[in-house]
Protein backbone atom coordinates (compact mmCIF):
# COMPACT_ATOMS: atom_id res chain seq x y z
CA UNK A 1 0.00 0.00 0.00
CA UNK A 2 1.47 3.56 -1.20
CA UNK A 3 2.59 5.63 2.04
CA UNK A 4 0.62 8.17 3.22
CA UNK A 5 1.09 12.10 1.68
CA UNK A 6 -0.09 13.23 4.93
CA UNK A 7 0.75 11.80 8.39
CA UNK A 8 0.23 12.95 11.83
CA UNK A 9 1.49 11.28 14.75
CA UNK A 10 0.78 12.38 18.55
CA UNK A 11 -0.54 15.86 17.59
CA UNK A 12 -1.04 18.07 20.56
CA UNK A 13 -1.67 22.07 20.86
CA UNK A 14 -2.34 23.83 23.90
CA UNK A 15 -3.22 27.62 24.17
CA UNK A 16 -1.86 29.42 27.40
CA UNK A 17 1.27 27.31 28.41
CA UNK A 18 0.86 24.34 30.54
CA UNK A 19 -2.08 25.70 32.80
CA UNK A 20 -3.88 26.81 29.66
CA UNK A 21 -6.75 24.68 27.30
CA UNK A 22 -5.36 21.35 25.24
CA UNK A 23 -7.44 21.53 21.98
CA UNK A 24 -5.78 18.80 20.67
CA UNK A 25 -5.24 15.57 23.07
CA UNK A 26 -2.94 12.97 20.86
CA UNK A 27 -3.83 13.07 17.05
CA UNK A 28 -3.37 10.45 14.96
CA UNK A 29 -4.06 10.41 11.42
CA UNK A 30 -3.02 10.20 7.83
CA UNK A 31 -4.24 10.49 3.68
CA UNK A 32 -2.83 8.97 1.32
CA UNK A 33 -3.02 9.82 -2.52
CA UNK A 34 -6.44 9.85 -3.88
CA UNK A 35 -8.82 9.26 -0.88
CA UNK A 36 -11.39 11.82 0.44
CA UNK A 37 -12.03 11.54 4.21
CA UNK A 38 -14.55 13.41 6.03
CA UNK A 39 -13.44 15.34 9.13
CA UNK A 40 -16.98 15.27 11.85
CA UNK A 41 -17.58 16.19 14.99
CA UNK A 42 -19.33 18.36 16.77
CA UNK A 43 -18.52 22.35 18.10
CA UNK A 44 -15.77 22.74 20.05
CA UNK A 45 -14.22 19.28 18.95
CA UNK A 46 -11.06 20.66 17.31
CA UNK A 47 -11.59 20.57 13.42
CA UNK A 48 -10.80 23.83 12.65
CA UNK A 49 -7.67 23.47 15.11
CA UNK A 50 -6.75 20.45 13.13
CA UNK A 51 -7.12 21.66 9.34
CA UNK A 52 -4.99 24.73 10.68
CA UNK A 53 -2.33 22.83 11.74
CA UNK A 54 -2.63 19.95 8.99
CA UNK A 55 -2.29 23.09 6.22
CA UNK A 56 0.34 24.62 7.76
CA UNK A 57 -1.02 27.49 9.20
CA UNK A 58 -0.47 27.11 12.58
CA UNK A 59 2.30 25.16 14.73
CA UNK A 60 1.48 21.89 16.95
CA UNK A 61 3.05 22.22 20.49
CA UNK A 62 4.59 18.68 20.48
CA UNK A 63 4.06 15.71 17.43
CA UNK A 64 4.91 14.88 14.08
CA UNK A 65 3.59 16.01 10.92
CA UNK A 66 4.84 15.51 7.65
CA UNK A 67 3.00 16.30 4.33
CA UNK A 68 4.15 15.26 1.02
CA UNK A 69 7.29 13.43 1.88
CA UNK A 70 8.33 16.55 4.31
CA UNK A 71 8.96 16.22 8.45
CA UNK A 72 7.99 20.14 9.17
CA UNK A 73 9.02 20.35 12.88
CA UNK A 74 12.35 21.59 12.00
CA UNK A 75 10.81 23.87 9.02
CA UNK A 76 10.76 27.37 9.68
CA UNK A 77 8.14 29.92 8.66
CA UNK A 78 9.45 30.78 4.97
CA UNK A 79 9.67 26.91 4.66
CA UNK A 80 6.57 26.16 5.54
CA UNK A 81 5.04 28.92 3.79
CA UNK A 82 7.01 27.29 0.75
CA UNK A 83 5.50 23.90 1.27
CA UNK A 84 2.44 24.98 1.88
CA UNK A 85 2.32 27.11 -1.65
CA UNK A 86 3.39 23.47 -3.09
CA UNK A 87 1.69 20.44 -1.55
CA UNK A 88 -1.34 22.38 -0.34
CA UNK A 89 -4.67 23.69 -1.51
CA UNK A 90 -7.53 25.27 0.15
CA UNK A 91 -11.14 25.74 0.03
CA UNK A 92 -13.44 27.13 2.17
CA UNK A 93 -16.85 27.76 3.50
CA UNK A 94 -17.07 31.21 1.93
CA UNK A 95 -14.95 31.15 -1.21
CA UNK A 96 -12.64 34.03 -1.24
CA UNK A 97 -12.63 34.95 -4.37
CA UNK A 98 -11.82 38.01 -5.78
CA UNK A 99 -14.67 39.82 -6.94
CA UNK A 100 -12.93 42.54 -9.01
CA UNK A 101 -10.82 40.03 -11.01
CA UNK A 102 -12.39 37.54 -13.78
CA UNK A 103 -13.17 34.05 -13.15
CA UNK A 104 -10.09 32.92 -14.56
CA UNK A 105 -7.43 35.03 -13.31
CA UNK A 106 -8.66 34.44 -9.77
CA UNK A 107 -8.14 30.67 -10.15
CA UNK A 108 -4.38 31.25 -11.70
CA UNK A 109 -3.97 34.44 -8.99
CA UNK A 110 -2.51 32.31 -6.17
CA UNK A 111 0.30 30.51 -8.41
CA UNK A 112 0.98 33.88 -10.24
CA UNK A 113 2.05 35.42 -7.03
CA UNK A 114 4.14 31.95 -6.06
CA UNK A 115 6.00 32.55 -9.15
CA UNK A 116 5.73 35.75 -10.26
CA UNK A 117 4.72 35.28 -13.96
CA UNK A 118 2.27 34.31 -15.82
CA UNK A 119 2.87 32.02 -18.60
CA UNK A 120 0.72 29.80 -21.54
CA UNK A 121 1.52 26.74 -19.76
CA UNK A 122 -0.59 28.20 -16.03
CA UNK A 123 -2.85 29.66 -18.53
CA UNK A 124 -3.76 26.05 -19.87
CA UNK A 125 -3.92 24.38 -16.11
CA UNK A 126 -6.36 27.41 -15.20
CA UNK A 127 -8.92 27.15 -18.12
CA UNK A 128 -8.09 22.89 -18.36
CA UNK A 129 -9.59 22.98 -14.40
CA UNK A 130 -12.49 25.71 -15.10
CA UNK A 131 -13.26 23.19 -17.95
CA UNK A 132 -13.62 20.35 -15.46
CA UNK A 133 -15.60 22.08 -13.00
CA UNK A 134 -18.32 23.04 -16.08
CA UNK A 135 -17.50 26.31 -16.13
CA UNK A 136 -15.28 26.93 -19.40
CA UNK A 137 -17.94 29.24 -20.24
CA UNK A 138 -17.74 31.76 -17.59
CA UNK A 139 -13.78 32.03 -17.28
CA UNK A 140 -14.09 36.07 -18.59
CA UNK A 141 -17.54 36.71 -16.38
CA UNK A 142 -16.12 38.97 -13.07
CA UNK A 143 -16.51 36.20 -9.99
CA UNK A 144 -19.13 38.86 -8.51
CA UNK A 145 -21.56 38.00 -11.18
CA UNK A 146 -21.90 34.04 -10.53
CA UNK A 147 -23.91 31.89 -8.49
CA UNK A 148 -22.55 30.55 -5.11
CA UNK A 149 -22.50 26.99 -6.74
CA UNK A 150 -20.35 28.80 -9.40
CA UNK A 151 -18.20 30.63 -6.71
CA UNK A 152 -17.77 28.06 -5.07
CA UNK A 153 -16.60 26.05 -8.00
CA UNK A 154 -13.92 28.39 -9.23
CA UNK A 155 -12.47 27.92 -5.34
CA UNK A 156 -11.92 24.49 -6.31
CA UNK A 157 -10.20 24.91 -9.65
CA UNK A 158 -8.21 27.59 -7.49
CA UNK A 159 -7.30 24.87 -4.98
CA UNK A 160 -6.13 22.25 -7.39
CA UNK A 161 -4.04 24.70 -9.30
CA UNK A 162 -1.02 24.18 -8.30
CA UNK A 163 -1.59 20.60 -8.81
CA UNK A 164 -1.16 19.65 -4.74
CA UNK A 165 -0.53 16.57 -2.78
CA UNK A 166 -3.24 17.47 -0.83
CA UNK A 167 -6.64 19.58 -0.50
CA UNK A 168 -8.08 20.43 2.78
CA UNK A 169 -11.77 22.09 2.69
CA UNK A 170 -13.80 23.33 5.88
CA UNK A 171 -16.99 23.28 5.00
CA UNK A 172 -16.98 24.18 1.67
CA UNK A 173 -20.89 23.68 1.05
CA UNK A 174 -21.86 25.27 4.05
CA UNK A 175 -23.55 28.15 2.53
CA UNK A 176 -24.94 25.81 -0.49
CA UNK A 177 -28.51 24.50 -0.58
CA UNK A 178 -28.43 20.35 -0.88
CA UNK A 179 -28.73 20.31 -4.71
CA UNK A 180 -25.83 22.58 -5.02
CA UNK A 181 -23.92 21.11 -2.44
CA UNK A 182 -24.75 17.48 -4.22
CA UNK A 183 -23.26 19.23 -7.86
CA UNK A 184 -20.40 20.84 -5.70
CA UNK A 185 -19.05 17.32 -4.05
CA UNK A 186 -19.33 15.96 -7.22
CA UNK A 187 -16.96 18.00 -8.33
CA UNK A 188 -14.78 17.51 -5.41
CA UNK A 189 -15.03 13.83 -6.07
CA UNK A 190 -14.21 13.78 -9.56
CA UNK A 191 -10.99 15.69 -9.23
CA UNK A 192 -9.90 13.93 -6.19
CA UNK A 193 -10.01 10.91 -8.27
CA UNK A 194 -8.87 11.77 -11.72
CA UNK A 195 -5.70 14.20 -9.85
CA UNK A 196 -4.91 11.67 -7.37
CA UNK A 197 -5.40 14.10 -4.70
CA UNK A 198 -5.58 13.41 -0.99
CA UNK A 199 -8.70 15.24 -0.04
CA UNK A 200 -10.14 15.85 3.68
CA UNK A 201 -13.40 17.56 3.91
CA UNK A 202 -14.87 18.73 7.44
CA UNK A 203 -18.42 18.97 6.76
CA UNK A 204 -21.54 18.56 9.03
CA UNK A 205 -23.31 17.53 6.03
CA UNK A 206 -24.30 13.36 6.66
CA UNK A 207 -24.95 12.91 3.41
CA UNK A 208 -21.65 13.75 2.37
CA UNK A 209 -19.80 12.60 4.77
CA UNK A 210 -20.90 9.25 4.28
CA UNK A 211 -20.23 9.90 0.37
CA UNK A 212 -16.46 9.82 1.50
CA UNK A 213 -13.97 6.95 1.23
CA UNK A 214 -13.45 7.61 5.07
CA UNK A 215 -15.39 9.21 7.79
CA UNK A 216 -12.91 10.60 10.91
CA UNK A 217 -14.78 11.57 13.69
CA UNK A 218 -13.11 14.05 16.48
CA UNK A 219 -14.35 14.69 20.11
CA UNK A 220 -12.95 16.60 22.40
CA UNK A 221 -9.24 17.15 20.85
CA UNK A 222 -8.96 12.85 20.43
CA UNK A 223 -9.86 10.94 17.07
CA UNK A 224 -12.86 8.35 18.33
CA UNK A 225 -13.00 6.64 15.24
CA UNK A 226 -12.16 6.43 11.69
CA UNK A 227 -14.37 3.82 9.79
CA UNK A 228 -15.33 3.53 5.86
CA UNK A 229 -17.95 5.76 4.67
CA UNK A 230 -20.04 4.32 2.38
CA UNK A 231 -20.27 0.84 4.54
CA UNK A 232 -21.26 2.16 7.81
CA UNK A 233 -23.85 0.79 10.03
CA UNK A 234 -26.37 3.33 11.55
CA UNK A 235 -26.01 5.44 14.66
CA UNK A 236 -25.81 3.20 17.91
CA UNK A 237 -27.46 6.40 19.67
CA UNK A 238 -30.00 7.42 17.36
CA UNK A 239 -30.55 4.57 14.67
CA UNK A 240 -29.27 7.12 11.88
CA UNK A 241 -25.77 6.91 9.87
CA UNK A 242 -23.52 8.65 9.96
CA UNK A 243 -24.82 10.74 12.48
CA UNK A 244 -23.38 14.19 12.95
CA UNK A 245 -25.84 14.61 16.10
CA UNK A 246 -23.70 16.49 18.79
CA UNK A 247 -25.59 14.61 21.28
CA UNK A 248 -25.04 11.03 19.99
CA UNK A 249 -21.49 11.95 19.20
CA UNK A 250 -20.92 13.33 22.92
CA UNK A 251 -22.81 9.65 24.03
CA UNK A 252 -23.99 6.36 22.63
CA UNK A 253 -22.03 6.51 19.77
CA UNK A 254 -18.70 6.74 21.22
CA UNK A 255 -16.37 4.69 23.01
CA UNK A 256 -16.95 5.24 26.39
CA UNK A 257 -13.36 5.14 27.44
CA UNK A 258 -12.36 8.11 25.18
CA UNK A 259 -14.65 10.31 26.26
CA UNK A 260 -13.68 13.10 28.80
CA UNK A 261 -15.02 13.15 32.39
Amino acid sequence: MDEPILKAQSLVKEYGGSTGARVLRGVDVSLRRGELAALIGPSGSGKSTLLNILGLLDRQTSGRLQVDGVSTSELDDDELTALRGNAIGFVFQFHHLLSAFTVLENVYMPHYVAVGHVDDAMMARARELLSRVGLADLQRRKASDLSGGQQQRVAIARAFMARPAVVLADEPTGNLDTETADEVFDVFRALNTEEGTALLVVTHDPRLADRCDRIVRIVDGLIVSDETGRSQGPCRACGYGPCLAESCLRSADIPRPLLRP
